[in-house]
């Protein structure tokens, strides 16, 4: 997400692309971000909850990774709900990750 500050640095503006107000990029679970679209003490609170438990995600999609790299679990024995889910977010992460050709304020020239 690329965000504008006011001029005591707080999150303005947000928007999905960059634009010449929002220039700013802030990854998309960052407690600021998620703060300033939940607005308030609580939406803080949330934010930083679910900021938190997005990270936790990723510790679980590497715990379930070693385990199967490990030939401890197989993914077979995994409930159908979760090789779905497993599976779905392989999918999504390959997407993004493919998607991110430049890396955030580097110069046009410097291609991953």
């Amino acid at each position: 997400m690329y965000i504008e500050r006011d001029a005591q640095g707080r999150i303005r503006l947000v928007s999905r692309e960059p634009t010449p107000e929002c220039s700013e990029y802030l990854p998309a679970d960052s407690p600021e971000l998620l703060a300033f679209l939940m607005e308030g003490e609580v939406g803080r609170e949330a934010a930083r909850f679910q900021a938190s438990d997005l990270a936790f995600v990723r510790v679980l999609e590497d715990v379930i990774d070693l385990l199967m790299d490990k030939g401890v679990i197989r993914f077979t024995e995994l409930p159908e709900a979760a090789q779905e889910k497993v599976m779905a977010r392989q999918s999504l992460r390959r997407r993004l990750n493919g998607l991110q050709l430049v890396s955030p304020g580097a110069d046009e020239d410097d291609v991953i």
